[in-house]
Order: structure tokens, then C-alpha cells, then sequence
């Protein structure tokens, strides 16, 4: 068996097609895209091209609208510094509390400079607090961003509803909607929303490209100065190869689009087969709308990270969302604002589907996954006769568990100290 790769959240493998695209920027056609010589003219011609292709797979009024940047990150750090400098007089920023650290470390900066930030709560399935959105929304607010669809969890947002409330206040709309482009059919020209992020790596495009979507009309502040591109919104002279992926990449993402109901099927075949064969595992946000293709399970008692290196001896590559670059105990931030127990938190693992995820392979996953779950589960201090802890046995996420030595975790049979760097970060 091939490996298995279900980590597509994280990013996708590239197209073919969009591959093919890209060569002769790379080889034939490298002039600057600025120059009006015949060397540069191909690449103006291509620029505007990818313009109108990425218009399309957004339901975009105006390719204009289109600014192409290095990344999702950047464009969201564009996005918000835009807002704040242009609305000096509201010091208030609204988002969730389970956010992209692209948002919320630009917060947290924010913060830093006396500004108020609404952390807006999820239930234990993820759900947005509509109530608290509404209570934080007034005049003092700048900008709300909020993402579409959740990395971790895939729960969706009601993204168009929030965008309409906070413009009844007079706040711009931003959305990272990272995980949804490409994966749902967007009409971005029929909602309130006044910027949008996204990442051409994950719907089968290069990396180190991305853009902002930014509403004809809307006010903005530019974040890199100093050149004419873009029509002075980003300066620099544009990554055409990579902007050429990209709306190659967004061409095919329309014409695919119908197949999501497909991946739709796979994940749930996926989820249902291991909740019917592997005892207390938990669908992470399984009540809610979730974007096509992402399904994250809680497997009480077990480190996630575990589980991950027992599956990528096995062939089969995920991610956790417990787990985090500095070695951390601490489950993920989205796990711990789910309020999720502390035996479940830790165990979670994100599956995430692509148009290239084949039935073979789920069901490589579905026959493999409960016995990696038995082995872990045989040398965890929780689990007892075959059972997880009495409620209440264990504190929840964030508390010390009752049964490892103050300073270790059990990963995959050997004892780690605290602060080895081990861990897988989630997108």
C-alpha cells in the first residue's frame, strides 16, 4: 500500500495541470511583468489572467479585486492593520477564540497597544456564541475577522450573517477563509464581507502564493510601499510562476468543485466505520456544518501525537491537533475554547481529505487505525480494563492528569520529559 496522505489541511499536493502551467514562467517566459518589452508582456498578459481566474472561483465582481500576496498571513496581517489605521478613532477588533494564530498574533500585538479585542466563544461542537457576537458588536469596533471554516475542526461559520451584523455597526468584515476556497461554491459579490484571505497551497496550488479579495470600493492601507504593482495595493514585483499556479489551481478548483460531494462520502465512511470499531472516540464539531473533506477525533485516553507516529509507521500521515512546536502539554487553543475533557483533548487527531483521497486508501484507515488505538490505550495510565476514567476522574483541558508522574507523557511506549520537542503543529 501507497502511503496515505490525509493531511491536506495542512497543504495540498500539487496539480499536475497547474505544474504544466507554471514551467514556461519558470524557464521561457520571465520577463518582468511592469516592463512593455516583448519579454514582459507575456507576463502582464498571464498576470491578468490569473486575476480573472481567481475572480471566478470567489464569485468576485472585478478582477481588480484580486491582490495577489506571498501568503494567506499576509494578506490577513494586510487586512487588519488596513482597518486599524484607517479607523484610528475605534480601538475595538472583534474575532473567535479559535482563529488561525495568522489573526490572532496580529491581535495580540494590537492588544499589546491598548486596543480591545472580543474573543468571540465556541460551545464543545464549535459553534459560534451568536449572542456574545452580537453583545460585542458597537460603534467603537474597527473590524471583525473571523474565519470561515475552522483548520482544526472544519466547522463552518455563518460567515455572510456575521459579516451583515457588523456593518450594521459601521466595522469592515474581514474572513480568513483558508479551508473553504475551492472546497464550497463562494459568491463573494452577494455578502457584506469587505476582505478575504486565502492560500493557493491548499486546493492544489504552489506555495508562497496567496491573496487578499478586497471589495471595490473599500477603503485601504497598503502594507508593503515602495512600487506601482497591484495598483499601488502591494508592492513588489509579483511572484508570476506562483501566481500563474495559483489561478491554474483556481480554474481547477470550479471545475471540481461538484466532486466535494464525493470527498463528503469518504469522510463519512471514514468517521463512521472507526466510531463503529474503536470505543470512545469522540467527532470533534460532528453536530455542526463542517467543510467538505475534514474530520477530527477525539480518542479519550491517548496522546494524539502517539498516535500520529504509529500511524506514519504504518503509512498513513494526519496531524494532531494537540500537539504544538514548543513540546507543550497543553492541548490545542480551538480544543481548549471547545472546553473538551482533558483525557479527550490531548488524543485528537485531524483527518483531511483532497479530490486525489481514494476509497482504498479509507479503507486502509478504517482497517488499520483500531488496532494503533488498542496498543496506545494498553499503556495508558488511563485507561483502565478495557475503559476510559469515571467522569470527573480526570480535570479538564488544561489540568493536570491524575496518573502520570508530574513532568512525563506517554508517547508511543517511552517516557518524554517535559519540553522535548516532539510535537507536530496543527494549520
Amino acid at each position: 500500500m501507497k502511503p496515505v496522505y490525509l493531511d491536506n489541511n495542512a497543504t495540498t499536493r500539487l496539480d499536475p495541470m497547474v505544474l504544466d502551467a507554471m514551467m514556461p514562467f519558470l524557464t521561457d517566459f520571465y520577463g518582468n511583468p511592469s516592463s512593455i518589452h516583448d519579454f514582459g508582456l507575456p507576463a502582464q498578459a498571464a498576470l491578468e489572467r490569473a486575476h480573472q481566474q481567481v475572480a471566478a472561483l470567489l464569485g468576485a465582481d472585478y478582477p481588480s479585486e484580486i491582490i495577489f500576496t506571498s501568503c494567506a498571513t499576509e494578506a490577513t496581517t494586510t487586512a487588519i492593520a488596513s482597518a486599524v489605521a484607517l479607523m484610528p478613532e475605534r480601538r475595538e477588533i472583534i474575532t473567535s477564540a479559535v482563529e488561525h494564530p495568522a489573526t490572532l498574533a496580529v491581535c495580540e500585538q494590537l492588544e499589546r497597544q491598548g486596543y480591545l479585542i472580543h474573543r468571540i466563544a465556541v460551545d464543545q461542537q464549535g459553534a459560534l456564541d451568536m449572542a456574545q457576537f452580537r453583545a460585542a458588536l458597537s460603534p467603537r469596533v474597527a473590524l471583525v475577522s473571523i474565519m470561515w471554516a475552522n483548520n482544526e475542526t472544519g466547522v463552518m461559520f455563518p460567515v455572510p450573517e456575521l459579516a451583515e451584523l457588523a456593518h450594521e455597526q459601521g466595522a469592515l468584515f474581514h474572513c480568513d477563509a483558508v479551508q473553504v476556497v475551492g472546497k464550497i461554491p463562494m459568491t463573494l459579490s452577494q455578502t457584506r464581507i469587505d476582505m478575504l484571505s486565502c492560500s493557493a497551497h491548499k486546493f492544489h496550488g504552489p506555495k508562497g502564493v496567496g491573496c487578499l479579495w478586497l471589495r471595490r470600493g473599500t477603503r485601504f492601507r497598503p502594507l508593503l510601499r515602495g512600487g506601482h504593482q497591484a495598483h499601488g495595493r502591494r508592492a513588489g514585483t509579483e511572484n508570476i510562476s506562483g501566481i500563474v499556479g495559483m489561478g491554474a489551481a483556481s480554474e481547477l478548483a470550479q471545475v471540481h468543485l461538484p466532486g466535494m460531494a464525493q470527498i463528503s462520502q469518504l469522510r463519512d465512511r471514514l468517521e463512521q466505520h472507526l466510531q463503529a470499531t474503536i470505543p470512545a472516540v469522540t467527532v470533534m464539531g460532528g453536530s455542526q456544518p463542517r467543510v467538505p473533506g475534514t474530520l477530527n477525533l477525539a480518542f479519550e485516553c491517548i496522546e494524539g501525537e502517539a498516535i500520529l507516529l504509529l500511524m506514519n509507521q504504518a503509512g498513513i500521515a494526519a496531524s494532531s491537533g494537540s500537539a504544538c512546536t514548543s513540546g507543550s502539554l497543553e492541548p490545542s487553543h480551538v480544543m481548549r475554547a471547545m472546553n473538551i475533557p482533558y483525557t479527550a483533548a490531548h488524543g485528537t487527531i485531524r483527518f483531511s481529505l483532497s479530490r486525489y483521497t481514494r476509497e482504498k486508501e479509507i479503507d486502509y484507515v478504517i482497517a488499520t487505525l483500531p488496532s494503533v488505538i488498542d496498543r496506545l490505550r494498553a499503556l495508558s495510565p488511563y485507561w483502565r480494563q478495557g475503559q476510559p476514567p469515571p467522569l470527573g476522574a480526570v480535570e479538564s483541558a488544561g489540568a493536570p492528569g491524575p496518573a502520570a508522574p508530574a513532568g512525563w507523557r506517554l508517547h508511543a511506549g517511552l517516557r518524554l520529559r517535559r519540553g522535548d520537542n516532539d510535537g507536530t503543529r496543527t494549520d
